[in-house]
Order: structure tokens, then C-alpha cells, then sequence
């Protein structure tokens, strides 16, 4: 070991810190180093090499402290940007910027590394106050010269909302890359729309893999199944831009926020058919194939695929546990979980998601133990812990026992937590408790209407015309409008969306014709329009609140897939709110009258209605 030279052990821990399966050497030869004596060679020799290995192989903690370690008087720039850049890139992006700003105090030389690291942490942050900070800091500095620094700013103020700011430095750059370019096109596609950004894509002089996947994840978003295909094919087999893992990350991941199962189903063939093994079966793709399945409604298909991986990692598991949770198999998640202990060590978001499945399920003494348990796998309890406990006893009917928790966290309660339990006493009529969590939620978000809402119905339900009528007023004065309800159903390659009432669609006519059908006939199968809790002018007749409830998007969506689909066929269905009451009954009689699979992804889960009944056993 003696014979080893300084370089050869420098070169040896950067080798082990490129690759992932020689990490342990790395460690070990650390254990080496401390123990044979060469502890008292130089520390540059032994600090700077073995803190850039730790940096540069994720183990953060291990790295800060080897930092610490180091006299500030020999602690360089690349010491403090090696640290600076690892931290943000673990995810500890606060960290990072503490970093950058004792750099500045500490007078530690910037340089375009360290800048470009910067912008990248206020971009994901969306921190347009330090971004613009770090904008005056690069312009005194000369660091804008510095196209990749210019290319960070640009996608900081993108990120932020500030495309005329993009615009503006755009055109600036006299030396303008393809990366330059492909900032700009997923900045107006976020902000400005498809058409605008189809517009830049045409005006590229360049196209790489990025761009072409930002215009693919961005029709994909906006349902146009059809111009995504187009988009792909001709991205792969006209162009030779080959999907790698990022991109197939890319795209799936837009799927699965879209409820898009045709491109996530073409995007998982190309990848076989391909016959790129390593691809396909590298285990962020295979996560992402996990997770998409999952959100669009087949998870039987993300079992499948999460089966037949090789490597599965933590994130793997999350995505899966939290798959089964949205469709309602909490069961299924409680005897995995050993499984999961055996492969892999659950962290934070593990034990949210696992919570989240005994919610789902109302398995309360189950959820309880999870909580327990935290502790024994090294974890605190986090605000998103508590707000799954409090969801869970909340949705069981244990109103008084919710509250209890929530007064009894060990950090504040957040927004999430109280609205979760002013949803519960929604559902188990507690207008009291209501009342006390509504006033606590006015004060921490002023400017949230939904919790008026709530409140709203359950006055409407007691009967309280006058209450309801003074709350509307209220908000109407102050320009509060309540979100709209939007269902999307896709069919053949195209997605058909509906909003409540909804008269825009070409084949409007056959579809409310279709309604009235459905209507009478689930009407002769016992179903009651379900119009206690709805909030409207207490001159409203009975007649006119049952077709208002009648009208509503989801109902018009699975309308429109029995008439234009064949017999036996699915229906997916994509709601941006909670499914009301009244939908979830009328659906279950639909599936059985029909003889209909229908799934309906709301806000929080998904519904399976399938032969008179629901996957969730009416627990939600």
C-alpha cells in the first residue's frame, strides 16, 4: 500500500466514485488509508481525495464532514464547488445555496461552475428573489459571458414564469447553442402554449434529443395523441435521435400525469422492439413504466412490469406502493412492505406512501403500527406522516382522534393536514370541528376558496339555505370563483374533454341524447340523484338540482365512450377534482346495466366500477 503514489490513489478514488458497484472498494480503501499509517501523509493527500470521492459518490454526509475537516485556509474553489455541486445534485438544495452564500462571505472565488450550480438550485426552488440576486452577482462578475451560465440564468427565470426575461437574454447571446435553443422551447411551451412553441421548434437551426422530447411530453400533456406520434416516429426513425433513458423517462413521466396509456404503451414497445436490453431494463425506465401503468389506470400491468426487474431500488418501491395505494389494495401494500425490508431500506416517501394505502383502505390499525415504526428504521415523523394518520383516522370516522394527533404533532400543522381533516368532517357531517379547522385554514391561506366550498355543502346539507346563501354572496364579492370540474376520456388516440353542462363538443346532441337514456334506465335500476350537499340559490327546485348533478363532467365523458366505443370495451376517465357522491353511485350502476369496465382517475385515487360496484368498497 506504501508503494501507491499520491496521483495513483487520487486517480483510484475518482474511478470508484464514476462507478457505482466500486463504491464499497472505495470505502474500504478509505478504511485502509486511516489505519496503515499514511493517515499522517499530507492532507491534501488523504482529505481532498477521499472528501472529492464521497462528494462525487452521493454520500453527503460522509463529505461534509470530511469538508469540515479541511483548515479554511487550504480549502480552494474547487473544494467549495465540489460541494456546492453535490449537494444540489443529491436534491439538498437549500444546503446549496447556505453554501453559496458562506462562499460570497468568505470572499471564495465564483467561477461558472459554481454560477451555472446556482441558477440550477433557484430553478428548481422556482426562488426568483435569489435568482435574481445571482443575475446582478454574474452580470458584475462577467460570469454572462459564459453561454452555460447565460443557458442557467435563462432556464431560472424560465422555471420562475419570466418568458419575456428569456426572451430578452436569448437574444443577448451571440453565440447561441442548441442548449440555448431548447431552453426557450420548453419555456414557452410550459407558458405560452404549443403553438408558440411549435413556432421555435420550426426556427431551430439545431435539434437534439431534449427538444424533440419537449415537444413530444408537451402534446402528450395537452392530449393530442396523434401529433405525439407523429413527433416520435419521426424523432426515431426519420431523424435517428435514438430514445435514451431520459428521454423514455421524459415521455412516460408525461404520460402518467396525463392518463396517456397509448404513448406510454408505444414508448414501453419501442423500447423492446428495439432490442436495447440495457435500455429498457435500466431500473429508472423500468420505474417510470411502474409509475405510468400505475396513474393511467393499469396496474396490473405496472405488477408486471415491477416483477420482471432485475434491479429495483427504493424509488422503485414508492412508485409501486404508491401505485396499489391510489387503487385502493392497501392490503397488498401491508404484506409487500417485509418484502421491500429485505431488499431495500424504505425511507420518508416509503412510509407516506404506505400510509397513504392504509388510508385508502381504512386499515387504521395497520396505519398506526406503520407509524410506529418510523422510528425503528432511523426516521422521524415528517408533516406528510401526520397528515397521512390524520387522513386515515379521519376518513375511518375518528373525528375527535384526528384532532387529537393533529394538536399533538411534533411540527406545525400544515395546510395539507387541516384540509384533510376538514374533508372528513365533510363525509361524517362534523359541521362543528369544520367551523374550528375552517377558521385555522382562513388565517394560513387567505386566498383558498375551496375550504369555503366545503363548508358550503355541509351547511347545504343540514339544510341552512341562509348560511349557504350569505357564504356565496361573500365569495362572489370578493371574485372567488370555485374550480371547475373537468373529466377527460380518451378514445381511439384522442382525448375529449368535458366540463359540467358542457355544450361544446361536435356530437353534443347524440351525447346528451345518450345521457337521457342512461339516465332513465340507471333511474329503473334503483339509483336516487344524490342533491343534499349541493350548493345552489335556495329558490332551486329539487327538479332542477337532480339535472344539475345529472350534468355533471364525468357522466358526459363515460356518455360520450358508450356511444362511440364498442361493447365491452373500458372507459378511462380522468377527473381534476374528487368525485362526487352522486357520479360514484350512478357509475356503478352504468358498469353493471352496461356491462362496463369503468376507471375513473379523480384527485386522490382511482375508481374501478365493475359489475354494480367499486374498487375502493365505497371507502373514500
Amino acid at each position: 500500500m506504501k508503494c501507491l503514489s499520491n496521483q495513483k490513489v487520487r486517480l483510484f478514488l475518482r474511478h470508484c466514485a464514476q462507478h457505482r458497484s466500486l463504491l464499497r472498494v472505495g470505502k474500504e480503501l478509505h478504511g485502509v488509508l486511516t489505519t496503515s499509517g499514511l493517515k499522517k501523509a499530507p492532507r491534501s493527500y488523504l482529505s481532498n481525495s477521499l472528501f472529492q470521492f464521497y462528494a462525487a459518490s452521493g454520500d453527503m454526509a460522509f463529505a461534509q464532514k470530511l469538508f469540515d475537516e479541511i483548515p479554511l485556509s487550504e480549502k480552494d474553489n474547487v473544494d467549495w464547488t465540489t460541494l456546492l455541486s453535490s449537494l444540489s445534485r443529491c436534491g439538498s438544495l437549500v444546503d446549496s445555496m447556505n453554501i453559496f452564500v458562506e462562499m460570497r462571505r468568505k470572499r471564495v472565488e465564483i467561477d461558472d461552475v459554481a454560477a451555472v450550480c446556482l441558477f440550477g438550485v433557484c430553478a428548481k426552488l422556482e426562488d426568483l428573489g435569489f435568482g435574481e440576486q445571482g443575475h446582478g452577482f454574474a452580470v458584475k462578475t462577467g460570469l454572462l459571458t459564459s453561454v452555460k451560465v447565460c443557458n442557467a440564468l435563462m432556464d431560472m427565470y424560465g422555471k420562475c414564469g419570466l418568458v419575456c426575461e428569456v426572451r430578452r437574454l436569448f437574444e443577448t447571446l451571440e453565440d447561441k447553442s442548441v442548449v440555448s435553443w431548447t431552453v426557450v422551447l420548453d419555456t414557452v411551451v410550459k407558458w405560452e402554449g404549443l403553438e408558440n412553441g411549435r413556432e421555435v421548434f420550426e426556427e431551430m437551426p439545431e435539434r437534439n434529443a431534449v427538444a424533440w422530447t419537449v415537444m413530444v411530453a408537451g402534446y402528450v400533456g395537452a392530449g393530442f395523441t396523434g401529433e405525439a406520434l407523429e413527433l416520435l416516429e419521426e424523432m426515431v426513425f426519420k431523424c435517428g435521435h435514438g430514445l435514451n433513458f431520459v428521454t423514455l423517462c421524459t415521455v412516460l413521466s408525461a404520460c402518467a400525469q396525463s392518463g396517456n396509456l397509448v404513448i406510454g404503451r408505444w414508448v414501453h414497445v419501442y423500447a423492446l422492439k428495439m432490442g436495447e436490453e440495457e435500455r429498457c431494463d435500466h431500473v429508472m425506465v423500468r420505474t417510470a413504466l411502474v409509475d405510468m401503468y400505475a396513474k393511467c389506470g393499469d396496474i396490473d400491468s405496472s405488477m408486471k412490469v415491477f416483477r420482471l426487474m432485475r434491479w429495483r431500488n427504493v424509488v422503485t418501491w414508492n412508485a409501486l406502493f404508491s401505485g396499489l395505494a391510489m387503487h385502493g389494495k392497501g392490503r397488498m401494500v401491508i404484506d409487500m412492505f417485509p418484502e421491500m425490508v429485505r431488499e431495500v431500506k424504505p425511507d420518508d416517501l416509503t412510509f407516506s406512501a404506505v400510509l397513504s394505502a392504509c388510508s385508502h383502505s381504512g386499515m387504521v390499525e395497520e396505519g398506526w403500527r406503520c407509524f410506529h415504526s418510523l422510528k425503528l428504521f432511523g426516521l422521524e415523523p415528517k408533516v406528510d406522516h401526520y397528515a397521512c394518520m390524520v387522513d386515515l383516522l379521519g376518513r375511518a370516522g375518528r373525528i375527535e382522534e384526528a384532532e387529537m394527533l393533529m394538536r399533538e404533532m411534533t411540527v406545525p400543522p400544515n395546510e395539507v393536514v387541516l384540509g384533510s381533516l376538514l374533508g372528513s368532517c365533510s363525509v361524517h357531517g362534523k359541521l362543528a370541528i369544520a367551523e374550528r379547522i375552517k377558521r385555522e385554514l382562513v388565517q394560513m391561506s387567505p386566498g383558498n376558496m375551496e375550504y369555503q366550498v366545503v363548508l358550503s355543502n355541509m351547511y347545504a346539507a343540514e339544510g341552512r339555505s341562509d348560511v349557504v346563501d350569505r357564504l356565496r354572496g361573500s365569495m362572489r364579492n370578493r371574485g372567488i370563483r370555485k374550480t371547475p370540474g373537468m373529466s377527460s376520456i380518451h378514445v381511439n388516440g384522442s382525448v375529449h374533454r368535458f366540463s359540467a353542462g358542457d355544450r361544446s363538443h361536435p356530437r353534443t346532441k347524440e351525447i346528451y341524447l345518450k345521457l337521457n337514456e342512461v339516465i332513465e334506465r340507471i333511474r329503473s335500476a334503483g339509483y336516487v340523484p344524490h342533491v343534499s350537499g349541493l350548493v345552489s340559490p335556495s329558490e332551486v327546485d329539487l327538479e332542477d338540482k337532480e339535472q344539475a348533478v345529472c350534468f355533471h363532467s364525468e357522466k358526459l365523458a363515460v356518455c360520450f365512450g358508450l356511444l362511440v366505443t364498442k361493447p365491452r370495451t373500458p372507459l378511462y376517465v380522468f377527473k381534476n377534482l374528487r368525485i362526487c357522491r352522486d357520479c360514484h353511485s350512478a357509475m356503478k350502476i352504468v358498469s353493471k346495466i352496461y356491462d362496463r369496465k369503468i376507471i375513473i382517475r379523480d384527485r386522490n385515487r382511482f375508481h374501478q366500477f365493475k359489475g354494480g360496484s367499486c374498487s375502493c368498497s365505497d371507502y373514500w
